[in-house]
């Protein structure tokens, strides 16, 4: 599943170490298994199973989301800047998506603005610029900072016993399953928000081409000579 760099002008590759399907979905499950405990639980199972940039996770707000109609809608960022929060726009214009949330992200997200309230400390101050129906917040009721999303991310790695990685490579991680479980790279293209197909294949090509050799070994199955 290391620190992601919001808005660097390069695509951020996969760690080369890449687990194959099975060990990546393992992994994954014992993560979710100690996450799930966190009260950041919402975020954790969003970045895995969407593919968002951090940045994009941390500047969510109530009215992107429709937990009705189990909807995203992704229109802003977040990020820490010498100190300061910076809200701005998606990485491209393709950044700007609507996704389909699956039922275990909107369960948790349910959930969520009670945790809010139960961690909130002091005086509740937005910073400039901040939205006023963030659904992330930090106990002051300031957009959470990444590194400590970095900072809990690696506690939770090390108490789920797993390897180490960055924040980002979860995002690595829903698209190598999703790749690995038959979706297209079109789709996945989509899921990301990445500017162009290349990309996609390029970032992935690894994962693609597992799934190439697996649909020969179909054919195989079907019109081989053992078929």
């Amino acid at each position: 599943m290391h620190a992601d760099h919001d808005g660097a002008p390069q695509p951020c590759r996969p760690s080369r170490h890449t687990h194959h399907f099975q060990t990546r979905s393992e992994v994954a499950r014992k993560f979710l298994r100690v996450a799930n405990t966190h009260w950041l639980a919402a975020l954790w199972l969003i970045l895995l199973t969407t593919g968002l940039r951090r940045g994009e996770v941390l500047g969510l707000c109530w009215s992107d989301v429709d937990l009705d109609a189990g909807t995203l809608r992704v229109r802003r960022t977040v990020q820490k800047l010498d100190g300061v929060f910076v809200f701005g726009e998606p990485k491209s214009a393709r950044s700007r998506r609507v996704l389909t949330l699956p039922s275990v992200c909107v369960a948790a997200l349910r959930r969520q603005p009670d945790i809010n309230r139960g961690r909130a400390a002091g005086e509740q101050r937005r910073v400039a610029g901040q939205p006023k129906d963030l659904v992330f917040v930090s106990t002051s009721g300031q957009p959470v900072d990444p590194r400590s999303v970095n900072r809990a991310f690696d506690r939770l790695l090390t108490k789920a016993e797993v390897p180490h990685s960055r924040v980002h490579d979860l995002r690595h991680t829903c698209a190598t399953l999703l790749l690995a479980e038959g979706a297209s790279d079109r789709e996945v293209m989509e899921l990301l928000g990445h500017s162009s197909i290349g990309i996609t294949m390029n970032t992935y090509a690894h994962v693609l081409d597992d799934s190439k050799r697996r649909m020969a070994s179909r054919m195989d199955g079907l019109f081989g000579e053992g078929g």
